[in-house]
């Protein structure tokens, strides 16, 4: 019995390449609906985004915090692809699914904490010159 690979079956073209914007869609209001870690991070990425407007950020800065919030973002997403991949294979407790789901939740947190700290850094100063504090 003949194999056939994955590249066999994988349609291409322009119809398929428009076709992969619809589903990433998908998986963000998915992950959005269905995540309460990605509405989080949403709220926080609003707040960042007026903060950057309100303290009139540079270019550097504004580059830095998208980074930031991209990897976040991703991050959080991959996370949810990692559970509902484990939760395919099995329902059942299993030490192995564990580790795979805490260690992808790890992965977001550490990346959170990273965005965290990247904000304070070009925020906290500003607002402590808002306050006239510096």
């Amino acid at each position: 019995m003949s194999q056939i690979s994955r590249d066999e079956i994988k349609k291409k073209g322009f119809k398929r390449f428009l076709k992969s914007f619809k589903f990433s869609i998908e998986g963000l209001k998915y992950a959005y609906k269905n995540e309460q870690s990605m509405l989080i991070h949403l709220i926080f990425t609003i707040l960042v985004l007026i903060l950057g407007l309100v303290f009139k950020i540079s270019h550097t800065e504004w580059a830095i915090m998208l980074i930031a919030i991209g990897v976040t973002l991703g991050a959080e997403l991959l996370n949810t692809a990692i559970e509902a991949t484990v939760d395919l294979v099995t329902l059942e407790i299993n030490p192995l699914a564990k580790i795979a789901k805490d260690c992808g939740s790890a992965a977001t947190f550490v990346f959170s904490m990273i965005a965290v700290i990247i904000g304070l850094i070009i925020f906290f100063p500003k607002f402590l010159a808002m306050l006239n504090l510096i």
